[in-house]
């Protein structure tokens, strides 16, 4: 099914009646709106709540992440990032080099959020400042993550904008409609990170010597493909959705059963669907939500099930460079047996669907949603969510920044 077969008209009110706003204009008017305020509101209690993390039953679980001297190979490009930090601040007036820093262990961490309507104006909005430093942020971004992941970046950002172009809204939806924010003092020794959210793309990274944290991550497409333009042929999530199916597939007969909580995506138990997050647990202002394990232990998957779960991580960690990634990708491994798969939907091969792999150190979700800016009411193919958490504390390197004596 084409996304198209599914835009509004233009002259219909979800579209008209936003027409010629911008982020800043819209911001009112999406606190006021009946979905939209909802959201807000709920949301509204977690914004300040002091962090702890994401756990599976409401207690840490201690010495899960080390502070230590990573190998050369495996260290953080800790120094080209710093540099381009510094290219970044040497663009900025007084006002907006104050205005984008802000301290390590700052709350502002926790504002991130992925809707396209502004409920934090954290640091500098990309898309109202100068073109040279815009691209010095997104040099910033280069410089941090793997190649992947830079890309990846820049396709959230590019659909977005496509989307707005498609049904009329680029005010509000556009390639820059992001935050950027630093924190801490960007260096090759202190902990320091960067920021950047909006619309289906939040991303957050830290640096603890060599080591690097990037969690929360929130990527989201809507649609998940570029048609038209000069970007036609872009696609995002196709690997990641056939990652999740393919541990479905490795499964036995009972273990699928296991796995599947819910055969529906929509007819689910009071609670467990949210209007804007729907499916998903470990979004935006979630930072200390209790999740509980539920479907099928990992452990006792079959070996190439296990794999199959490694191989949908590895594309999650994929966001981090080859070092770093080698790491996760190794905490992770260490505890696959104690680790659990669990799926919502169908499980056929164009079935929506919903699935999540949660251990100690990681949660990672796959969700289809139904259309925000697109008409269909039930999950479709085309629009896709996806976060990636550290639990147990670790989410913005916490941990690791607290060991090292920079926060609360």
């Amino acid at each position: 099914m084409s996304f198209r077969e599914h835009l509004f008209p233009p002259d219909h009110p979800r579209i008209a009646e936003l027409t010629g706003l911008d982020a800043y204009s819209y911001a009112p008017v999406a606190r006021h709106d009946d979905f939209t305020g909802d959201l807000i509101d709920g949301w509204k209690r977690l914004y300040d709540e002091p962090f702890s993390g994401v756990t599976s039953d409401g207690t840490l679980l201690p010495d899960l992440y080390e502070l230590r001297t990573p190998a050369p190979e495996d260290a953080a490009p800790v120094a080209e990032m710093t540099a381009a930090a510094e290219d970044l601040l040497g663009l900025l007036d007084d006002e907006s080099r104050a205005r984008i820093l802000y301290p390590i262990d700052s709350q502002e961490w926790q504002h991130w959020a992925n809707p396209e309507f502004l409920q934090f104006d954290t640091g500098l909005r990309l898309e109202f400042q100068p073109a040279p430093v815009r691209e010095a942020f997104l040099t910033l971004v280069d410089a941090s993550l793997s190649a992947r992941g830079a890309e990846d970046v820049r396709t959230m950002m590019r659909i977005n904008g496509f989307l707005g172009d498609v049904v009329g809204l680029p005010g509000i939806m556009n390639e820059f409609s992001y935050n950027a924010s630093i924190f801490g003092t960007p260096g090759t020794e202190e902990p320091w990170g960067w920021q950047l959210f909006g619309h289906h793309c939040a991303v957050n990274c830290v640096v603890v010597g060599g080591q690097m944290v990037v969690s929360p991550v929130f990527l989201g497409a809507e649609p998940n493909e570029i048609d038209a333009g000069p970007h036609a042929g872009t696609t995002a999530f196709t690997e990641r959705i056939a990652l999740g199916r393919r541990i479905m597939s490795e499964l036995s007969d009972e273990q699928r059963a296991d796995a599947v909580t819910h055969e529906s995506m929509t007819e689910l138990p009071p609670g467990r669907l949210h209007p804007g997050d729907e499916r998903h647990l470990a979004g935006a202002f979630q930072d200390n939500r209790v999740i509980p394990y539920e479907g099928v232990r990992v452990g006792e998957m079959s070996d190439p099930a296990q794999e199959a779960v490694m191989a949908f991580l590895a594309d999650f960690v994929s966001i981090l460079p080859d070092g770093p990634a080698r790491l996760r990708l190794a905490e992770i491994r260490a505890h696959l047996d104690d680790s659990w798969f669990s799926w919502i939907g169908g499980t056929g091969d164009d079935d929506p669907y919903y699935c999540r792999v949660q251990s100690p150190v990681v949660i990672a979700e796959i969700d289809h949603h139904c259309g925000v800016f697109l008409t269909n009411d039930s999950p479709q193919p085309f629009h896709i969510h996806t976060v990636l958490r550290t639990p147990n504390g670790n989410d913005y390197g916490r941990s690791l920044v607290r060991q090292a004596g920079h926060a609360r």
